[in-house]
């Protein structure tokens, strides 16, 4: 690892691990109507002031890292390529389970089931683990930054989610709540 940023265009880039993201939000403007209703209670969540300059720092990261990804080489000759190899495999299972799940739920209901039982926040975690891939397998303590900035950014959306799905689901989300995990684990029942 060097203390110099890598910057090289390649075929082999970590554009391979981040593309999942993009085509993701292509996938949700092509599917079926009513995918509009079971998202657009982002707009609702984000209040004030804070709250959207904390949307817009998140999108910023998500946009700066996918950019820097297209110069960012993976380091497939090494060991730790495997093990970014592995996470991003995580990672991707668990977005492809959750964004089925979501598509799965019928409109104003919460996403509980599937691999919401063992994270409130699957989606999230993927992109963490990608993140985590990502600087693990192009070996880049820069993209490493980006993916802990990209967590403690997340956890504070994660918080606001939260906190309206008790607003609108009321007691029945705090129950899931207690007995599911933020991040991953395993249901208490």
């Amino acid at each position: 690892m060097s203390w110099k940023p890598a910057f090289e265009i390649g075929l082999g880039n970590a554009w391979l691990f981040m593309i999942i993201y993009p085509l993701q939000w292509l996938a949700v403007l092509i599917l079926p109507t009513g995918i509009g209703e079971r998202t657009a209670h982002a707009r609702e969540i984000i209040q004030g002031r804070r709250d959207r300059i904390m949307a817009w720092l998140t999108q910023g990261f998500w946009i700066g890292a996918t950019l820097y990804s297209i110069f960012l080489p993976l380091r497939t000759g090494s060991a730790w390529f495997w093990i970014g190899l592995a996470l991003f495999a995580a990672g991707l299972t668990a977005l492809l389970l959750a964004s089925f799940r979501v598509a799965a739920t019928p409109p104003g209901r919460p996403f509980t089931s599937g691999i919401y039982r063992f994270s409130r926040h699957p989606m999230y975690l993927s992109m963490i683990l990608v993140y985590a891939a990502v600087s693990i397998a192009a070996l880049s303590w820069l993209f490493a930054l980006i993916t802990v900035a990209t967590f403690f950014l997340q956890r504070y959306q994660m918080i606001q989610e939260e906190g309206y799905c008790c607003g609108k689901f009321g007691q029945p989300y705090r129950d899931y709540m207690r007995i599911t995990p933020r991040w991953l684990g395993f249901p208490s029942d």
